[in-house]
């Protein structure tokens, strides 16, 4: 059988299991097995937990558990709404602060939980009430809180960046600092769109009034004086500090990717244990089991995508997949469009998790001899994989959003994270024109 008709085949046996509905980590386990069992020797088949151990030893993987950790602690303790809180006095006075204050506590969350749907649960479920009581359409808000959420997989600690440093073999601190100018990026892109939005649905608001007389709560906003904002500020510099602390560890050389996870772990433990007096074990077990859970969920689905990807390799799908790419003659960007608009439809089906473990050995070889930046590359990829959070039909953030606001309708969801990827569209373009935006830091920092 050719390389081609095995692939096709391949493919193919994938998505038929991942349409099942069978879980994702067991469908792709399951199609590896079978294609071990009738294409490969059967010797291979003793192999199997050898395999998955060897494939999941890396020390960099080790971080993602306590990444996970971290993000539990402040996510189930009060700490995600008092960030919202303090932000939002903070902003008070800009127009559409709000939206800008909830885009930012995405951002800040992110950067402590390396994780999508923890930021929109522990951020929406304050951020989302708040602006619709002060007159935000339901779509508006949970655009917002949609699009911040994304930001979980791209700002550091990413566990999203964590495999893609595995797959690819790149520097994982290059890529966490590569991370940070495309990570500013979409905040000030998203926060430009929360207040070009408000400004309409205040318009809009006005105009209503003047024609009949009702007042929206959009038009009363509330203000903060100065000492209150400064009574705020205790609420957001714990949060800070955690995020420097773990910063200066990590790039400073203090410490490696996973010690520096440790650190953050156990300094988040020690914050909200000070702060809000989360130190019992009827309040750890909960912080604990959602630990378990989530690294469980994804360890298996890294382990089983792994084995995905040593028997594409074995049986050299991925080799002539990649080579069949390069044979296409295509020049550098059309390259570029192909590979990307390939992870596009991939996110249609598939979690980012997956989608790296499986693309990487075909895609990573024909765009390095395209003279790519694979760290780069990596930053792109990510953002195209948060517009698969958002887009149906998986849109794993549009469900968490419906999950913790039942009563907006989910067309209203879809059509108010549709302006954010066009935002994500827009920051690639950008990216492509201007790389030193994500190889500046790292360049500047590393050598």
């Amino acid at each position: 059988m050719s390389a081609l008709t095995l692939g096709l085949l391949y493919f193919g046996s994938t998505l038929v299991a991942m349409l099942s509905g069978v879980p994702i980590a067991f469908a792709l386990g399951a199609v590896a097995v079978a294609f071990m069992y009738f294409f490969m020797p059967h010797a291979s088949l003793d192999t199997v937990a050898q395999n998955v151990y060897e494939e999941m030893s890396s020390i960099t993987l080790l971080a993602i558990p306590l990444f996970i950790l971290k993000g539990a602690a402040i996510g189930k303790s009060r700490a995600g709404a008092d960030l919202y809180s303090a932000l939002h006095g903070l902003m008070s006075r800009v127009p559409g602060g709000l939206g800008i204050a909830n885009v930012l506590a995405c951002a800040l969350f992110a950067a402590m939980a390396g994780s999508s749907p923890a930021t929109c649960s522990a951020i929406g479920s304050a951020g989302i009430p708040e602006m619709r009581k002060r007159g935000y359409s339901g779509g508006f808000a949970a655009g917002i809180i949609a699009a911040g959420g994304t930001l979980g997989i791209l700002l550091p600690p990413s566990i999203t960046m964590i495999l893609y440093a595995v797959s690819s073999e790149q520097s994982l601190g290059r890529l966490f600092l590569a991370a940070l100018g495309p990570g500013l990026l979409l905040v000030v892109l998203f926060s430009g769109y929360a207040v070009v939005r408000f400004r309409r649905e205040y318009s809009d608001a006005k105009q209503a009034q003047a024609e009949s007389g009702a007042t929206a709560a959009i038009l009363h906003a509330e203000v903060y004086s100065r000492a209150e904002k400064i009574a705020l500020l205790p609420r957001v510099v714990p949060f800070v500090a955690l995020l420097t602390g773990v910063m200066i560890a990590l790039y400073g050389g203090y410490a490696t990717p996973s010690e520096t996870a440790g650190l953050g772990a156990v300094l988040a433990l020690l914050l909200i244990a000070a702060i809000y007096g989360v130190w019992r074990v009827n309040d750890i077990v909960p912080i604990v089991n959602a630990t378990l859970r989530e690294s469980t969920m994804l360890m298996m689905i890294i382990g089983m995508s792994l084995l995905y990807s040593y028997v594409m390799s074995y049986l050299h799908i991925s080799q002539s997949t990649a080579q069949a790419i390069v044979a296409l003659g295509l020049s550098k960007w059309p390259l570029l469009f192909i590979i990307l608009l390939m992870v596009v439809a991939l996110g249609f089906f598939l979690p980012p998790v997956s989608i790296i473990l499986m693309t990487a050995p075909i895609v990573l070889p024909p765009l390095k001899a395209a003279g790519f930046d694979l760290i780069w590359f990596g930053v792109v990829m990510t953002i195209v994989m948060e517009m698969g959070l958002i887009h149906p039909p998986v849109g794993l953030n549009i469900f968490v959003i419906k999950n913790i606001a039942p009563d907006i309708p989910l067309l209203d969801i879809i059509w108010g994270v549709l302006p954010f990827v066009g935002l994500m569209i827009l920051s690639i373009v950008i990216l492509c024109f201007v790389p030193e935006i994500a190889t500046w830091l790292p360049r500047a920092v590393m050598g």
